[in-house]
């Protein structure tokens, strides 16, 4: 099959990103042919001129369309691609020289209808996206799935770098209504009509995450919140480890309690768990100061989680309510 490439991007109130990921496109060392889809999700900071400065040099459209969410701009940016391959991105990206060779070149290899790749942090970026990166991404934080895990059962691709066949979107309809979760959520819909899923990990991005703690915060939060529903929406795919944020945020409360009462080991598990996170992360970044902001960011992660899951597992799975009426936030209404 004759691979064409087309890049899908929801944009929301986000000029700058847009001008940031357009310049690495430019930069792309690739000969393969591709379009670029623009969808202003209902912005009322508009893209429209930055994607101007682009057309005579980039194969590229812009839509601009009522506020439904990421999910549905995506699925209105694929029915209006041209290509037959889809690669989903964020507007906060930033693309390496050779992404799509590297695509291109795994796919010809061992072609799936739904890809995911990994995200890294870029010299250019801020100690704190740096640190926020180090948390989702490390092995001793999230099992490095989204880093660079190259031995992963079903992986679930995550949006902000997912390739999707246009075949695999006409069988599945695309993404649903739920935000943050619609991704996954996608990917167990595909397995489920037999299509495969796999991780590309030299097709990574630069995730820049422009972000604060309190937004960082809000975001983990909610993925916490998402994954009881999509439970209970896909009884099958449910795992304990979902749990373990959850655990380890309870533990550590319990942890200080004993250790109040002169009963230290608990506590002592949990700082010996930070003392090696903090030289994971030194070793990598090679900054004291991402490592040392690292820890804040491991400790938001696993508490905004875990309580999020915690909230959402009693409300749905213990008092049955229904998600859409009881997590209305967690919802889109889709066009």
């Amino acid at each position: 099959m004759q691979l064409e490439y087309s890049f899908i991007i929801p944009v929301y109130n986000r000029p700058d990103e847009i001008d940031e990921l357009l310049r690495s496109f430019e930069a792309l060392e690739t000969s393969l042919p591709f379009e670029i889809v623009i969808i202003e999700d209902g912005s009322s900071i508009s893209s429209e001129s930055v994607v101007r400065t682009f057309q005579n040099k980039l194969n590229i459209s812009y839509y601009f369309k009522e506020n439904s969410g990421p999910g549905d701009s995506r699925n209105y940016g694929m029915r209006k691609a041209k290509g037959n391959y889809f690669i989903i991105l964020d507007s906060d990206c930033i693309l390496p020289p050779e992404y799509l060779s590297e695509v291109h070149k795994s796919l010809k290899n061992n072609y799936v209808d739904c890809f995911g790749g990994p995200d890294a942090a870029h010299e250019s970026f801020s100690n704190l996206q740096k640190a926020i990166n180090f948390a989702m991404t490390s092995f001793i934080t999230t099992g490095g799935i989204r880093g660079d895990k190259k031995s992963v059962d079903k992986f679930q691709p995550r949006s902000f770098n997912m390739g999707l066949s246009e075949k695999a979107f006409e069988a599945s309809g695309g993404f649903g209504s739920i935000h943050p979760g619609e991704d996954p959520d996608l990917s167990i819909r595909l397995w489920n009509l037999g299509f495969n899923t796999t991780l590309i990990p030299e097709a990574y991005v630069y995730h820049k995450r422009r972000i604060s703690w309190k937004t960082f915060y809000i975001q983990v939060n909610k993925f916490g919140m998402v994954r009881p529903i999509l439970n209970a929406w896909h009884p099958a795919t449910k795992k304990i480890t979902y749990w373990f944020p959850t655990l380890f945020s309870l533990g550590a409360v319990f942890s200080i309690i004993l250790w109040m009462t002169n009963i230290n080991f608990f506590l002592n598990l949990y700082v010996l768990y930070f003392v090696l996170a903090f030289i994971m992360a030194l070793i990598k970044t090679k900054s004291i100061a991402v490592s040392m902001l690292s820890l804040v960011a491991i400790v938001i992660q696993f508490f905004g989680y875990g309580y999020g899951f915690l909230k959402s597992t009693i409300a749905v799975q213990v008092l049955r309510k229904n998600p859409e009426t009881y997590f209305p936030k967690l919802f889109f209404k889709t066009s």
